[in-house]
Parts: C-alpha cells; sequence; structure tokens
C-alpha cells in the first residue's frame, strides 16, 4: 500500500475527531450555550447534513484541480473554521461553523477515496478503503476519548482547539506526500458521471448505506447520556466507552478491508443482520454495565465492518463515476448521520427516555435489510465461485 494513502488516513484523523467527538461534549455545550442536549446533538447533525449538501458539490468543484490540491484546500478551512467554533459564545454561529467544517469535510473526503483508490489499484480497493476509513476509526479510539477527556478537564473548547492543532500535521504530510499531477479522470464528462450513477441496485446500496449510518449515529450521538442515565455510569467513564467504541470499530474496519473481497455477499448480510440484532440487545440492557461494555465494543465493530463493506460495494457499482463515486458514498453515509440524531432526539423528546435511540437504531437496521435484499435483487447472481465478483457494476439501467 503507498505511504501516501496513509497520509489520507491520518488527515482523516482529525476530520473523523470533529465529527464524532460531540458525543462526548453534549453536556458542557448544553450547559455553556444555555441549549437542551437534543439541540446540541443537532450540531452533530449539522455537520452531517453539511457533508451531504458538500460531498457532490465540492467534488464537481474540485474535480479538475490537482488533486493535493484540493485536499490541502479542503482540510485549511477545515482547521480554520474550529478556531471560529473554539471561539464562539453564539450557538447559530458554533453551527453555521459546523457546517462550513462539513462542506470541507466533504470536499475533502471525496477527493481522498477516490485518490486512495486510484493510489492502491484494482486489486486493493476496500484495503484502500479501510485504510482511510481507519482514520476514523482510529478517532474513535483515540481522538473521541481525548476529546471528552479534554472537555471534561478545560470545557468543550479546548476539543475544538486540538482539533485545529491536530490537522496542521496532516496539512504537512499531504504537502509532502500526494502526487501533484492532476487525476487522469479530469476531462471527463461529469454528465457521464452522473448517468453512471443511476442505477437501480447502487441506488438501493447507497440507501441501505444511509440507514446502516443512520442507525449507528442514532445511538452513538447519545451515548454519554445512556451511559450516565441509563446504565448509571458516572461522566469519568463516558471516555472509556467512546475509546471502547473506537477500538471495535478499528477491530471492523481492519478485518473488512482484508477479508471483504473474498466474500463480499455473505460477510456484508452477516454484518447487517448483526447490528439489528445488536442494537435491540443493546437497548434491552442499557441498564447493565456489563452488558453495555461488551455492546458497545461489538456494535462499533459491526457498525464500521460493515460500513466499509458498503463503500467498498459502491466504488465496484459505480466505476464509471470515478470522481462522484466517493462523493456520493460519503453523501449518502451522512444522509444517515443527518437523520440518526434528529430522529433520536425526536424520540427523547417525546418522552420515550434514553434507550428511545438504541430502539430507534434497531427499526433503522430493520429497514437497511429490506433495502439491502432488493439491492440484491437488481444484480445477477454470482457464478458458484465467484462470490468476489457479486457486486461488480450493474448498466445504469439497473
Amino acid at each position: 500500500m503507498p505511504f501516501s494513502v496513509y497520509a489520507l488516513g491520518l488527515a482523516v484523523f482529525a476530520q473523523g475527531t470533529s465529527e464524532f467527538m460531540l458525543s462526548g461534549l453534549l453536556s458542557g455545550i448544553s450547559d455553556d450555550l444555555h441549549v437542551s442536549i437534543p439541540a446540541a446533538a443537532l450540531l452533530t447533525s449539522a455537520f452531517a447534513v453539511g457533508i451531504v449538501i458538500g460531498a457532490p458539490l465540492m467534488a464537481l468543484l474540485g474535480r479538475n484541480w490537482p488533486r493535493r490540491r484540493a485536499l490541502l484546500f479542503f482540510l485549511c478551512v477545515f482547521a480554520a473554521v474550529h478556531v471560529i467554533g473554539a471561539v464562539t459564545s453564539s450557538y447559530g454561529l458554533l453551527l453555521a461553523t459546523r457546517v462550513v467544517g462539513a462542506l470541507a469535510n466533504a470536499g475533502f473526503w471525496a477527493v481522498a477515496l477516490v485518490t486512495a483508490v486510484a493510489l492502491a489499484g484494482p486489486g486493493a480497493r476496500a484495503r484502500a478503503t479501510s485504510v482511510v476509513v481507519g482514520g476514523v476509526t482510529v478517532a474513535c479510539v483515540a481522538g473521541v476519548p481525548a476529546g471528552a477527556w479534554l472537555g471534561a478537564q478545560w470545557g468543550w473548547r479546548a476539543a475544538f482547539w486540538a482539533v485545529a492543532l491536530v490537522s496542521l500535521p496532516a496539512i504537512a504530510v499531504i504537502a509532502a506526500a500526494i502526487p501533484a499531477g492532476r487525476p487522469p479522470s479530469a476531462l471527463a464528462s461529469a454528465h457521464a458521471e452522473l448517468r453512471s450513477l443511476a442505477g437501480r441496485g447502487l441506488q438501493l446500496t447507497l440507501l441501505t448505506s444511509a440507514l446502516v449510518q443512520g442507525a449507528t449515529f442514532c445511538a452513538f450521538s447519545y451515548l454519554e447520556p445512556i451511559a450516565t442515565h441509563v446504565t448509571g455510569f458516572g461522566a469519568a467513564w463516558v471516555p472509556a466507552l467512546l475509546a471502547l467504541f473506537g477500538v471495535g470499530s478499528f477491530i471492523g474496519v481492519a478485518v473488512c478491508g482484508r477479508i471483504i473481497d473474498s466474500r463480499p455477499v455473505a460477510l456484508t448480510a452477516a454484518g447487517l443482520v448483526s447490528l439489528a440484532v445488536g442494537w435491540a440487545l443493546f437497548a434491552w440492557t442499557a441498564g447493565s454495565p456489563a452488558a453495555v461494555f461488551v455492546l458497545v465494543l461489538v456494535q462499533g465493530m459491526l457498525a464500521f465492518g460493515t460500513g466499509t463493506a458498503l463503500i467498498s460495494h459502491v466504488f465496484r457499482l459505480a466505476a464509471g463515476a470515478p470522481t462522484l463515486s466517493g462523493s456520493f458514498a460519503t453523501a449518502a453515509f451522512n444522509v444517515g448521520g443527518a437523520l440518526g440524531p434528529w430522529i433520536g432526539g425526536l424520540a427523547i423528546d417525546a418522552g420515550f427516555g434514553f434507550r428511545a435511540p438504541l430502539w430507534v437504531s434497531a427499526l433503522l437496521m430493520i429497514l437497511a435489510l429490506g433495502t439491502a435484499g432488493a439491492a440484491r435483487a437488481c444484480r445477477p447472481a454470482p457464478a458458484l465461485g465467484s462470490g468476489a465478483h457479486a457486486y461488480e457494476q450493474e448498466s445504469p439501467s439497473g
């Protein structure tokens, strides 16, 4: 694997820390800015909405740029808005910085995923994807718990300052390691790429991705209040639980990246079923500290492993859209990232308590099983022994 692919993972670490760290900072933001916990959680949804809107737009904006220039531009903007977020006392301005930061993040992800796959070559798509997504999992293991610890020690603003500082070495590594040339697809027709994204099987796979991410964010965004109000953990345990989720996600991505190309259908189906059962079991046993410890680890592993598999499937199905495929995969995941916390917040505000997001996650996974089955029905069945080709590209007619 080229070193430059790992450089992309380093940059994603800084961005992943920002995207996920609010789950350990909700109470501090709520108290400091005088808003409710669901309102504070909307900062996560705002970030996800920004990525949904920004992913295809930023991909189109930067498709003719040299990839290194595009990556550096997006990451510098991302770092700058975190400085603004760290000093503001306005909830509205903080919300705006999350949207702008998400637009920059979206542009970075769209270019980074395509760049990683191109650098790795056709035989290592899933592994290259896992390296980039692995930046998020390392963020969950180290960055998010560190952000929660900083928030507990010096307030939530310290975590925002830390993200801005961590972005600086990532900028330096990208400037040194990513080739400066233009992508080979830069002159391709945007209209032709959009046509290749019209297949029904691809669209259903993107919808499945959105539902999986929605389930993950619905539960993960409320992990702090679930742990403290339902399970009975003290606030000091929250960073450890976040780290445990991150360890699970790291394991899931690492394992998936090595095995998913050999049996994509069976492994993805197993992940979807296991996630549905796991979220329901988590909701049922949320009052047990031992069960919560186990399920935080297992669900992190399943959520990120299955998510990585779905991204890999999108790249196979959208081989005719080398510039836009990464942006649509990113947008689909963040549709779920926007809706998940919002739906979970509605359930809490309706009086169903902090277990409610876990039950909502289980329901979203049941829907994901349905859309995954429909997507599978759109593809021709593979011949015996050809499991690795089960998700090969379909025609735009679906």
